[in-house]
């Protein structure tokens, strides 16, 4: 582990942002199971005005469950916000790494629709379902293989 990682994640338990926890395969296989169905039917949606605000949520929420599973697979578990499980994304390294930097952008997209009511525009949906189509699988498949060796 990164230097810089475990000191982010030292001051992170300090912090009850995260909790120390056994690797738990079982639920890290079940989290990315979870975030690979919902996209499955959130994809059928057609993202039009109407629907760009719950299809952007549930790609959103799919994106945070593979942030959650990086953490299991660490031996942490993300607790309060989802800052923390975006955050783990953007420290992993992908052929599209540098759309990792979005990430922050969707959270706060998605907080400004749960919490102060503004729709998400349908550029916005879309967006977020290019990152997943581009991303995702890459990502999952990471962490997959990383508890093939625990």
């Amino acid at each position: 582990m990164k230097k810089d990682l475990k000191y982010r994640i030292e001051q992170l338990v300090r912090t009850q942002k995260l909790k120390k926890r056994d690797v738990d395969v079982p639920r890290i296989k079940s989290i990315l199971k979870s975030a690979i169905d919902n996209v499955k039917v959130v994809k059928k949606i057609p993202i039009t005005d109407e629907s760009a605000t719950l299809v952007f949520r549930e790609f959103y929420e799919s994106i945070r469950q593979i942030g959650d599973a990086k953490w299991w697979s660490l031996g942490y578990e993300p607790r309060v916000s989802h800052e923390v499980s975006m955050e783990i994304l953007q420290n992993m390294q992908i052929r599209e790494s540098v759309k990792l930097h979005k990430l922050d952008w969707f959270r706060k997209i998605r907080n400004n629709a749960n919490y102060r009511g503004y729709k998400v525009k349908r550029e916005q949906a879309k967006e977020i379902a290019d990152f997943w189509k581009s991303c995702s699988r890459e990502l999952i498949q990471q962490i997959q293989n990383s508890i093939k060796r625990k």
